[in-house]
């Protein structure tokens, strides 16, 4: 039986995805482009070519500017719109997707400003319930549109559609395992982008390995205090969601937030490093958001904090790390 999936955002995890979907024989998959323009070059050049340069997009995948064309009758909708752009995409289209009942996929990965809410949340308050599931993990869609593997997890608090997802995305070169916790997926995969801006900081400060390796294995605590302080699970930070992205993000050629955080150590300013960026650096927006939470409940996030002190107070990269150097040392657990 074929199955419709409505994939909204032409952006790379959205292509990517498109891409491992369209593999299949009995899917049928078209893309939606939010943004007119771009999308029409996408359309002409059968690449999204800002994002994925070079990647081409067969013509078994289809795209339209129309959302209607897109989500009214699919069997699927999967939501790959950057966290900042979210809330007032869905509203745009709120009369189109409401028609639609059908179950949502989310790769989206932050928090929402302000209001500090998760993406499924946002997505809940738009679209009304339905049933939703988390696609996360060590993914970058640079590799994965290109074959390259890739293990993830679809969560969702019933099992029986995170199977479903796992099915859906399933393959040879794309393994998809299922988790409980979407909540904890969730925040994994907006706290590693925080994480992230640190590491590079690190690496444009040139502090060596010693330092990102214990700069990395300490954030897996703060990420387990937030997780746990949300109601998920410490379990997850430790899975595929949460360390296993936290190590792709923070080590690969494809890491934005990766990127912003080298050349602030360098010395670079934010507001110049993100006007020649093309795509969304999530951990910018989700340090704020994180560390007004953290701050809300009590939590001790010093990794959290120095980076959002650095990317909004101005405060000097080498500051941050003598202050996090130079705290009360106490027990490792």
């Amino acid at each position: 039986m074929v199955q419709r999936i409505a994939v909204l955002g032409d952006g790379a995890m959205g292509i990517a995805c498109a891409l491992i979907l369209a593999s299949k024989a009995e899917l049928q998959v078209t893309v939606w482009s939010p943004v007119e323009e771009y999308g029409r070059q996408v359309q002409q050049k059968r690449e999204s070519f800002r994002y994925l340069p070079g990647v081409v997009i067969p013509e078994s995948i289809k795209l339209t500017l129309d959302l209607s064309e897109a989500a009214i009758g699919a069997d699927w909708l999967l939501v790959a719109i950057p966290t900042v752009y979210l809330r007032a995409t869905l509203e745009r289209g709120q009369e189109v997707l409401r028609q639609n009942r059908s179950a949502v996929v989310s790769v989206v990965k932050g928090l929402e400003q302000g209001r500090l809410l998760r993406p499924t949340q946002i997505i809940a308050e738009i679209l009304g319930d339905r049933p939703l599931v988390v696609l996360a993990g060590p993914s970058h869609a640079e590799e994965i549109s290109r074959g390259l593997p890739a293990s993830v997890v679809a969560a969702s608090r019933d099992a029986y559609w995170a199977e479903q997802v796992q099915r859906l995305f399933g393959t040879e070169r794309f393994r998809v395992y299922t988790n409980p916790d979407p909540v904890g997926v969730e925040l994994c995969g907006a706290l590693k982008n925080v994480i992230a801006v640190a590491a590079g900081i690190c690496d444009g400060l040139q502090l060596g390995d010693n330092a990102k390796s214990a700069l990395l294995t300490r954030a897996l605590v703060e990420m387990v205090r937030f997780v746990e302080a949300h109601g998920g699970r410490a379990q997850t930070v430790y899975g595929l969601a949460g360390v296993g992205d936290l190590i792709t993000t923070c080590i690969s050629v494809h890491g934005r937030n990766l990127r912003v955080g080298r050349e602030i150590g360098r010395g670079r300013k934010l507001n110049e490093i993100l006007a020649q960026m093309q795509q969304t650096t999530e951990g910018v927006w989700t340090a704020r958001a994180v560390y007004e939470r953290a701050c809300q409940l009590g939590l001790d996030m010093p990794i959290c904090t120095e980076v959002y002190r650095v990317l909004y107070e101005q405060k000097a990269p080498l500051a941050a790390v003598h202050d996090l150097m130079t705290r009360e040392a106490g027990s490792e657990y």
